[in-house]
């Protein structure tokens, strides 16, 4: 494990709202990840480096100790399966919600459902605790596609402003779950390197 505080941040669009995030508390990388196919920068503070990952894999290296700490969206935080991190801030980037949609005009449904959603995880869990069987149709993407094809009765998705539900005849039906950019800390990091961590999460804080 680095003697340098490790951060992993999201690639993509939330990636701007973190770097200025950061850079409110004095980190800003020494070059612009956002033009650079590098995936580790070092930065404004000689003992924090930062890291630029794919959603799905940020809580993976936090949970593994290669970075400290990570920047991931509570959707992914929800489907990953791992253990080994605390989820002590939530940072308020990307605000969405988890929603189960289906046809505006719906028809009569069976008792057991066909869900399609890249969400599987979280899908399971909902439908479960409310007693419902259900299949899971896993898609990666054009998911309201779905219930237009018959594909499944029900999609379960990010919703953020309902847009692209309304386009194609879909509503939103049920919240799973308010979904935003949480900082992740791995559990060890946070006890050899608690007091930097912890200045961290106070000085984020205060910006959040």
């Amino acid at each position: 494990m680095s003697a340098k505080l490790v951060i992993a941040l999201t690639k993509g669009r939330v990636l701007t709202d973190e770097l200025s995030l950061l850079a409110q508390i004095g980190i800003e990388p020494n070059e612009d990840p956002q033009k650079s196919r590098k995936l580790v920068f070092e930065t404004s503070r000689d003992d924090v480096e930062i890291m630029v990952l794919r959603g799905a894999d940020v809580a993976t290296y936090v949970e593994h100790g290669v970075a400290d700490l990570g920047m991931s969206g509570k959707d992914v935080l929800l489907e990953h399966s791992g253990f080994g991190f605390y989820e002590p801030l939530d940072l308020g980037l990307g605000r969405c919600q988890i929603m189960v949609a289906g046809l505006k005009n719906e028809p009569e449904l069976p008792s057991r459902l066909r869900i399609a959603t890249k969400f599987t995880k979280t899908a399971k869990r909902y439908y479960a605790a409310q007693g419902i069987q259900v299949d899971i149709i896993k898609l990666y993407g054009a998911m309201e596609l779905a219930p237009v094809t018959g594909l499944a009765h029900r999609i379960v998705d990010i919703v953020e402003t309902g847009n692209t539900l309304k386009a194609n005849g879909l509503v939103p039906m049920e919240l799973i779950a308010d979904v935003s950019t949480r900082l992740i800390v791995n559990e060890s990091s946070f006890k050899t390197k608690y007091d930097r961590i912890k200045s961290l999460i106070d000085a984020l804080g205060k910006e959040t």
